[in-house]
């Protein structure tokens, strides 16, 4: 007589599914089931993944959610929520990672996918500065400010004195916006305008302004050309 739970059977095949196709083959709620299966040993993962998605939406959601509102799907304990919050962690550190190895920043997707990993669905607005050298290459990010929901209180002076600190030849600056639409402000546009004005009393460049939006819509200010 076999007395092992059924799941722990399901555990193995995702588990052999990963070794032998890779993760492209797995469905958004089979990559929570097996995240989770690392954080939650004696239960099954998969009702509390399909809840976590339906709460949120997707995967991004699920890693982007706050502790609070993860604790509120059942079967959610600190400890899996704890783990979640670490593997997101992780994500950015390897985004930012990815992005230091280029020699030279090549394509803006390459700024995009860690700003996505960095900012998007945080519940307040952030001002993040990349840092990059004369030859394109990133030698530090750093979050300089902080506000509500609706705006970030932050000067071009305070921007290029940061920059200047840092040691920067060239800046991208990147903000989110938790409301969902990337789409720029009249303030956004102003700031980085003044920015780009104060940089240059310095010999900085500014390269990009980049939004993102709630769930990882983006928005780059060179792009539509008001830089």
């Amino acid at each position: 007589m076999n007395d092992k739970p059924s799941f722990l059977g399901h555990r193995e095949r995702l588990r052999q599914k990963l070794k032998e196709r890779g993760l492209k083959a797995f469905l958004p709620h089979e990559v929570l089931e097996l995240l989770l299966t690392y954080a939650i040993p004696r239960k099954d993962t998969k009702p509390i993944a399909w809840a976590l998605l339906k709460k949120f939406g997707s995967l991004n959601g699920v890693l982007d959610a706050e502790p609070e509102t993860l604790c509120e799907v059942e079967g959610m304990g600190p400890g899996a929520v704890l783990f979640l919050q670490l593997v997101r962690g992780i994500v950015k550190d390897y985004s930012l990672g990815h992005l230091k190895k280029s020699c030279v920043i090549k394509s803006p997707q390459q700024v995009i996918d860690y700003c996505k990993a960095s900012l998007a669905n945080k519940p307040e607005e952030c001002l993040e500065l990349i840092y990059l050298s004369v030859r394109n290459t990133v030698i530090g990010t750093e979050i300089v400010a902080t506000g509500l929901i609706d705006r970030v209180s932050v000067s071009a002076r305070k921007i290029v004195e940061c920059a200047l600190q840092a040691k920067a030849c060239a800046v991208i600056l990147v903000h989110n916006h938790p409301s969902g639409d990337a789409t720029p402000s009249r303030e956004d546009i102003q700031l980085t305008q003044e920015t780009i004005r104060a940089a240059t009393l310095f010999n900085i460049r500014i390269h990009d302004h980049i939004i993102i939006g709630k769930g990882g819509t983006h928005y780059s200010l060179r792009t539509h050309d008001h830089l």
